[in-house]
């Protein structure tokens, strides 16, 4: 699938940080596309999990797109394909190390193709380029999401005492990422970073879970 307009791709790679850097001409940023990428990829996701699991109930396929379209997915999803090579950055602010920059990309480079060609080929981008090789919904719709509170649930059944901190706030533009840790019996299991407290708990929950699980502490 050629590109009929590409300055919408460039756009697509360029990071508010990038435009800090260099103030003379084109102020345009992939902000704008990350919006809008954001929206179709919500909804193409939602059609093809709608149609794929007919006889679920609402809460499950949002359970399920939220797990795909989430910072971390799209992040990881990101750097699967390699995106994370292209962006353009302020590399002298160090902006490179906040790593949810790469799913925003993802998000700008849909909303780049539907302007680009149209909704039914962002589409057809997104299932066969995107979900179907990249995400497993047998293990998607199989496990649960709910770390912290089956860690609780292991820990109170232990008679171990948990407690989730947060231990670290950054700042990047508009966006705030938080970091969580998980403390059993005074000892830090695990660390997790997302948009949100309730996030970063839920990341640093379920990296307790696979620390513990690898200990033998708690059996699969």
């Amino acid at each position: 699938m050629a590109p009929d307009n590409l300055h919408l791709y460039q756009l697509a790679f360029t990071h508010t940080s990038f435009v800090r850097q260099n103030l003379k001409g084109n102020q345009e940023t992939n902000e704008r596309l990350e919006f809008l990428g954001d929206a179709i990829l919500g909804a193409v996701i939602a059609e093809y999990l709608f149609k794929k699991y007919p006889y679920k109930d609402e809460g499950f396929l949002t359970e399920i797109r939220s797990r795909m379209v989430n910072r971390e997915s799209l992040n990881n999803l990101a750097v699967k394909v390699g995106l994370h090579s292209l962006i353009k950055v302020d590399n002298v602010s160090g902006v490179t190390r906040h790593k949810f920059i790469n799913g925003n990309a993802l998000e700008a480079l849909v909303g780049a193709v539907y302007l680009d060609k149209g909704y039914e080929d962002t589409k057809s981008f997104i299932l066969k380029k995107l979900v179907k090789p990249h995400f497993d919904l047998h293990q998607l719709t199989t496990t649960t999401s709910n770390f912290k509170s089956k860690l609780i649930e292991w820990a109170q059944g232990q008679n171990r005492s948990i407690r989730f901190e947060i231990v670290g706030q950054k700042q990047s533009g508009s966006t705030t990422e938080f970091t969580a840790a998980v403390v059993v019996d005074n000892d830090i299991i695990a660390s997790g970073s997302g948009l949100s407290k309730k996030k970063a708990e839920q990341a640093a929950a379920e990296k307790s879970m696979e620390v513990l699980k690898s200990t033998g502490i708690i059996l699969s």
